[in-house]
Formats: structure tokens, sequence, C-alpha cells
């Protein structure tokens, strides 16, 4: 089994993602108390895919997070650098056009999506930065990004017993429901190590996305950031 390091060596990470495809989404909801259910309705909204619309997916995985735009009349595009996700994804969802992909390297022109969207996979990239300019590259004029993220309660006595969560209770949790727990190790380390939520906004700014916001949801444990590009 594997487990990434967080320097994010990129096979190491797609490695890791390929061994827990198989029971990925079951062991999101168990590890989530079934909250992102509600998180992946939030991102939809944020992301308010109309009818022909072009949506990249990053970090799609098995396509779960992509079903709300196709069910909206947008062209979707479900785009992971773990091949074990998207066999997992195209057996489920055959009609999907998974693409493999690396985020900081994106197999796509200039300027050919509305929006570009990313849940829970940002925190794995190599280099955030190159990933956010990468996403801007590939957006249109006018468009939007939006990113669902693990982030920074806000309230101080839940973020102790938030972290005290993620590195006790998460991996023994994990171990009864996933096919490699290991992962889930450095899921709960990555989340500490990833910045606040205004730290976030400013990289997407310094990757040149403007009117860059947030919004909270349970009380920050996870944060969805929206940019747009300028036309």
């Amino acid at each position: 089994m594997t487990r990434a390091s967080l320097d994010k060596q990129p096979h190491e990470v797609a490695s890791m993602f390929d061994d827990v495809a198989e029971r990925y989404d079951l062991t999101n909801d168990v590890l989530s108390l079934g909250q992102d259910r509600r998180w992946r309705k939030e991102v939809a909204r944020a992301v308010d895919a109309r009818p022909a619309q072009k949506v990249l997916d990053l970090a799609a995985g098995t396509g779960t997070s992509s079903m709300p735009f196709a069910r909206s009349g947008a062209y979707v595009v479900p785009c992971d650098f773990s091949l074990g996700m998207l066999r997992v994804g195209k057996r489920n969802h055959a009609w999907l056009p998974y693409t493999a992909g690396d985020a900081t390297r994106l197999p796509f022109r200039d300027d050919v999506f509305d929006a570009v969207t990313i849940s829970f996979g940002l925190r794995n990239v190599q280099d955030t930065d190159a990933a956010l300019r990468e996403m801007h590259r590939v957006t249109r004029p006018g468009g939007r990004i939006v990113i669902c993220e693990f982030s920074h309660p806000t309230w101080a006595p839940f973020r102790t017993v938030y972290t005290e969560y993620l590195m006790r209770a998460l991996p023994p949790v994990a171990r009864s429901v996933s096919s490699n727990p290991d992962a889930y190790v450095y899921l709960a380390e990555s989340i500490r190590a990833w910045p606040d939520q205004p730290g976030l906004a400013d990289r997407l700014k310094g990757a040149g996305w403007s009117r860059v916001a947030w919004r909270n949801l349970t009380g920050g444990v996870v944060a969805l950031h929206r940019g747009f590009k300028e036309s």
C-alpha cells in the first residue's frame, strides 16, 4: 500500500489514490459523517453550471463530483491523474469524457472552459501556484473558478477538537472502511499543513484571479473559494 509524503511527489499521490479508488466514495461518506454530500451540493450551487457551458472538474476521481454539472446540462470534463480512480469512474459512468491529466500541466487549450472547479484535490498538488495558473489559462475570459477544500475552523475550541479528530480518530476509522488506511494519515497531515482561508485567497490573486472571495462550510472545516478571470 502507498502513502504519499507531504512533499507530494505526483507518482506517490497518484499511486495512493489508485489504492483507495474502489472504496473511495464510501470512505469519504463515513469519515465526513455524510457532510461530503452537502459540500458537493454547495459546490454545484457556487459553480452554477448552465446548459451548454463547459466545466472542467479537476481531481474528479470517480466522477461523483462531476454528476451535478452533467445533470445541469453542462458539458463536464472529469480530469484526474489517478488512473485507478478514472477506471472506477469509467466503469460507473461510461458516458462521461474522463481525461487523465496533471493539474500543473493541463492537456487543454487556452480559454476553453466557462468554469473550472476542484474539490479536495488542490491540497494534493505538488505546486499549488502552478495549478492555479494553469486553471486560469484554460478558463475563458469572464469565466470562474470554484475551489472546495478543507480549511481552518473559525472557532478556536472547535478547531482544537477537530485537530484531535484528524490525528487520533480519523486513521482508526479509516482502517475499518478503506483499502489503504495509511492514505488517510497523509490526509490528516496535509489538512493540518494547508493554508487558511485568507492564505488561499492570496494565492488565487497571485495566480491572476480577480474578485476572489470565500465562504465557510461546517464552521470552516471546509471553505469554498471563488474567483473570476477578467474579460
